[in-house]
């Protein structure tokens, strides 16, 4: 829905004088459109069980909230409801050795990380993803290398929305927080980003829900590409 608009929100008059060192990603519907093996995995634990594949456009937009999100969606039970963890371990279990099938960086992206390799600045990832789905899946695409700095959700206590996983990636790459745009495409990223005092772009060609309002989220701009990124770098 909003991948298909263009829509620039501007917060910061004098942001483009700046000079940025770091552009820090969101994993999933940011950097990564891992929509389609997230939605195989679901529809496999689906099948198994007796029910019925859903339909794709279904699914990518719970994605980027994770494997309970994709649960909840696909059998309607809870964290706390019987049956719900099995589920869900069968879920990542499928993914785990699916995980880079059809994977992919978003359509344009690769030309942004060749940008900033190209032009001395580096770039990361910040993640909520745990580190053993995240390394393997950095690995598969040939990115951990590239990566100035990855932070999973199980590095730290703290997950996003607190800004710790953020402050933590400027601290491995030796980037200060005011030098960092912070690119997602869900609301805790964008809340993350502004603790931790940095730039925030929403990336609405991400995995938005029908009921998100990203111009709420108080982000510094909406992007509806990734090329959108080369504009605040250049």
């Amino acid at each position: 829905m909003y991948a298909q608009c263009v829509i620039v929100q501007w917060h910061q008059p004098h942001a483009m004088t700046r000079r940025y060192k770091t552009v820090l990603f969101d994993l999933d519907g940011t950097l990564l459109d891992t929509a389609p093996d997230l939605a195989n995995a679901l529809n496999a634990a689906l099948q198994s069980n007796g029910r019925q594949p859903l339909p794709f456009d279904i699914i990518r937009p719970v994605v980027s909230h994770g494997g309970n999100a994709l649960i909840e969606l696909g059998f309607g039970l809870r964290p706390a409801d019987p049956g719900f963890e099995p589920l869900r371990q069968e879920l990542l279990d499928y993914y785990q050795n699916n995980i880079a099938q059809h994977t992919r960086l978003f359509p344009g992206m690769e030309e942004v990380l060749t940008y900033i390799e190209s032009h001395d600045l580096n770039w990361g990832v910040v993640t909520n993803k745990p580190g053993w789905l995240t390394e393997p899946l950095m690995d598969a695409l040939q990115l951990s290398g590239r990566a100035a700095g990855i932070v999973s959700g199980d590095t730290l206590n703290e997950r996003k929305p607190h800004p710790a996983p953020l402050l933590h990636a400027c601290r491995l790459i030796g980037t200060e927080p005011q030098q960092c745009l912070y690119v997602g495409d869900a609301e805790r990223d964008i809340q993350a980003g502004h603790n931790a005092g940095m730039v925030t772009l929403v990336a609405l060609f991400g995995y938005l829900m029908e009921n998100d309002r990203p111009e709420t989220w108080g982000a510094t701009a909406l992007i509806s590409q990734p090329q959108d990124i080369l504009a605040w770098l250049s």
